[in-house]
């Protein structure tokens, strides 16, 4: 089978989540960096009219939108399976991916997430606390459910890492980094341990926004 090709900027959290899907399965793929600031322009707007990273290119094939990536990943290489045979726990994995792009991302981490880790080490921006302030109650929110959703099984659709964990394991990551964690995680220890468990995985190690910057330099 052919090589991947993953179109990603550093530190993207939707970019890691292919990367750590492509690990898991032990899959060989290739970085090829976008440079931030371009990818309203050519050639990147070609790949992804909206201009949003990452895009997945596989003999010729290319996809965007992380989601179907994943899915697409996990159908071309079914092993080891990244998606519950049993329904019910395939739509407990669907919906925390949703739960990560509608509620986890827009409205939380690209606004605390933003001002506290990218605006900062990419664009030397000072962080707006106005901004981060009013992403908070949604950010317990989110947190609380993800929490609730999770329960006491150590993956989110059950006893084996899907989808789902690759998903949402890079967004947590990020406000894992920020102050506001402290507040989030607090009475949600299963999310902090089931975040600590992720990091441990060797494709969550390996694709750490440090790990992908040396990817993208020495492409």
């Amino acid at each position: 089978m052919s090589e991947f090709v993953v179109y990603n900027i550093p530190g993207s959290p939707f970019g890691r989540a292919v990367l750590a899907t492509l690990e898991e399965k032990g899959a060989s793929y290739r970085l090829s960096p976008v440079a931030p600031g371009t990818m309203r322009g050519e050639p990147h707007i070609s790949r992804h009219p909206f201009g949003r990273v990452p895009v997945l290119e596989h003999n010729g094939f290319m996809l965007y939108e992380t989601q179907a990536i994943l899915r697409y990943l996990d159908r071309m290489l079914p092993a080891p399976p990244l998606t519950p045979k049993d329904p019910k726990a395939a739509a407990r994995m669907d919906q925390a991916m949703n739960v990560n792009d509608w509620y986890l991302f827009q409205g939380v981490n690209n606004i605390i997430g933003f001002h506290r880790v990218v605006g900062p080490r990419v664009m030397g921006l000072t962080p707006d606390e106005t901004a981060i302030a009013a992403a908070m109650p949604k950010a317990h929110v989110v947190c609380n459910e993800l929490a609730r959703l999770l329960g006491p099984q150590p993956y989110f659709a059950g006893d084996a890492v899907t989808l789902a964990d690759l998903l949402l394991a890079p967004q947590l990551d990020f406000l894992a980094q920020t102050p506001e964690w402290a507040q989030l995680s607090a009475g949600n220890r299963n999310l902090v341990d089931w975040l600590d468990r992720m990091n441990a995985r060797a494709s969550l190690r390996a694709t750490t926004w440090e790990r992908v910057a040396d990817m993208a330099n020495a492409a």
